[in-house]
């Protein structure tokens, strides 16, 4: 044992240097995913007896999200594209939360007569609807059309949400209070409404498109947010942060290999989806919010959106190009 000792210091000594950098670099790694973690909701909020219906709740952060308000108590509805991962995500909801209450309805935001079957129904059979979360997307796919013709970033980020929020305002109203929660992007920051070429026909890159629906969605909460004034509707935009999906799973195959050599340690960095669904939770329930609406959101708290999502004129006019396009004009 004395040997054993003697050794360990011997090797403290001669190698200080390098166990001080390790110790050094493992503290700062440590800090640095606390930080890009970001805070968490710490509202105790209960919604007993309140209806929650969450876009693309099979995976990722909107799985957590259907998670947490159904440990909450609310009645959560999944509306999700592939029906068969929807329903083994509904049972670990069930069996997590201790909430038998959580439901699966097919919804195909590529099409819009499956947002107009799913919302018919939801009207007929549902007495209420308290929050709807339009959280499911797509991103940096290839130039893929939508059943009706749409480019397919576009259509499923932006117009299938943009028709289920609009066939689903009665019930909205009908619920108030009640809350709009709209997941956009950080990435929005980069993005413009190509309003003389809005399905990217010209030049499409797959970047571009999903900056364009990143900002349309935060167009679309704000002139969303102007037009339920006074209704007792809220409504609410937000970047999730950083998180580890399958929302990239169009873009990191499609990586050179020493590009995602490269990436690997930042992706370990990144929000897991727990972390990630925190400020959508944010949104949903926390009671400051209460107050508000149209605003955009980081990390549970206000932030200022990009000078282009605060355009009224654009807001508008991305509106009525919208609801010419899904035929609500």
């Amino acid at each position: 044992m004395q040997n054993y000792a003697d050794a360990m210091r011997d090797f403290i000594s001669n190698h200080a240097t390098g166990l001080t950098a390790a110790l050094v670099a493992g503290v700062g790694i440590l800090a640095v995913r606390r930080w890009m973690a970001g805070p968490s909701c710490h509202s105790k909020v209960r919604l007993d007896g309140k209806t929650v219906l969450i876009t693309g709740a099979n995976t990722g952060i909107g799985k957590e999200t259907a998670l947490d308000m159904a440990k909450r108590g609310a009645r959560v509805i999944l509306a999700c594209r592939d029906t068969t991962k929807a329903h083994i995500a509904a049972d670990h909801i069930r069996q997590k939360s201790g909430n038998g209450n959580v439901v699966v309805k097919k919804l195909d935001l590529a099409s819009l007569q499956s947002v107009r079957t799913l919302a018919r129904d939801l009207v007929q059979h549902e007495t209420r609807l308290d929050i709807l979360i339009n959280n499911a997307g797509i991103m940096m796919c290839p130039k893929w059309a939508t059943e009706d013709g749409f480019e397919m970033q576009f259509g499923v980020n932006h117009l299938g949400h943009f028709l289920l929020t609009n066939c689903l305002l009665d019930l909205l109203k009908k619920s108030t209070p009640s809350r709009v929660v709209i997941v956009s992007s950080l990435v929005h920051e980069r993005g413009r409404i190509h309003f003389d070429d809005i399905n990217l026909d010209q030049r499409y890159q797959p970047t571009e498109s999903y900056r364009q629906s990143k900002l349309a969605n935060v167009l679309f909460c704000r002139e969303l947010a102007a037009r339920l004034q006074g209704t007792g509707v809220s409504v609410y935009s937000l970047h999730p942060g950083v998180v580890r999906s399958e929302l990239g799973r169009h873009f990191f195959p499609e990586l050179a290999l020493w590009k995602r050599l490269l990436a690997w340690p930042f992706i370990m960095l990144m929000k897991n989806t727990r972390q990630g669904a925190q400020t959508t939770i944010y949104c949903a329930v926390d009671e400051s919010l209460a107050g508000e609406s149209g605003l955009y959101y980081s990390d549970c708290a206000p932030k200022t959106a990009a000078p282009q999502a605060l355009d009224d004129a654009a807001a508008k006019k991305l509106w009525e190009l919208s609801a010419s396009m899904v035929g609500l004009a």
